[in-house]
């Protein structure tokens, strides 16, 4: 069967106008989308209590923005302000100033497929980051920890704790991508701000407040070295 479309003009207009709206936003969108190329990096020296194991090597570093949750519980001296373990959210970009969209999002959630390395029983929501571009997951347990000012690693003193974190199950995206489901290890270092603050919940009267704190930091993503691994940083323009 074959059209002529000369025998509906106002038709064919309309459908030229369509096909070229959809070029033009075709367009628009490989132009807006961030293209990312590979480049060799290293991982930072830090302390061994929060290196990841000998066989490990970061794939993947992001910078996060986001907030820390806290709620006043009693205590002893009254109240005083506890991290609210539900609220931990940010964004975290890829490693250049330019790049403004996010590639993974950091919230808490259960961990659906956990592995050997997860507890038991299993806390009622964990860590999770998630890809922007597959939608794969991992989920990661808190190892050990240093203060912040204690290591040129963890170098804003005053600020949350620098982080060594297990990844304790993964999940692939809806599609089968595997981008950050193959972690095994997550460092979180370099914090800034995210800490309580010193008034605000002191007495009775205060229990039950709730606050988000702002916070910047580097997290880094590791997976198990195999032959020929190159550790990528992306850059995107």
């Amino acid at each position: 069967m074959s059209y002529n479309f000369d025998q509906y003009p106002e038709k064919s207009v309309r459908i030229c106008i369509l096909l070229a709206a959809a070029l033009v936003l075709l367009a628009y969108a490989f132009i807006a989308l961030p293209r990312a190329s590979a480049q060799n990096f290293t991982a930072p020296n830090t302390p061994a209590i929060i290196t990841p194991a000998v066989g490990n090597r970061a794939f993947l570093v992001a910078h996060a923005v986001g907030t820390q949750g806290y709620v006043c519980l009693p205590s002893t001296t009254g109240a005083s302000w506890t991290i609210n373990g539900s609220r931990p959210e940010a964004a975290l970009f890829a490693d250049d100033p330019g790049h403004k969209l996010p590639i993974l999002t950091h919230f808490l959630s259960p961990a659906t497929t956990p592995n050997e390395f997860a507890p038991k029983p299993l806390p009622f929501g964990s860590a999770t980051w998630q890809s922007s571009a597959d939608g794969s997951k991992v989920w990661g347990q808190t190892l050990q920890s240093i203060s912040a000012g204690s290591d040129a690693s963890c170098p804003n003193a005053g600020a949350i704790d620098c982080l060594l974190l297990h990844a304790i199950g993964s999940e692939n995206g809806p599609a089968g991508g595997k981008f950050i489901a193959r972690t095994t290890f997550i460092q979180r270092l370099n914090t800034k701000g995210g800490t309580a603050p010193a008034t605000g919940c002191s007495v009775a009267a205060d229990v039950g407040k709730q606050l988000l704190v702002p916070y910047t930091a580097d997290y880094y993503f590791f997976q198990q070295s195999r032959n020929g691994f190159k550790a990528r940083k992306f850059e995107f323009r």
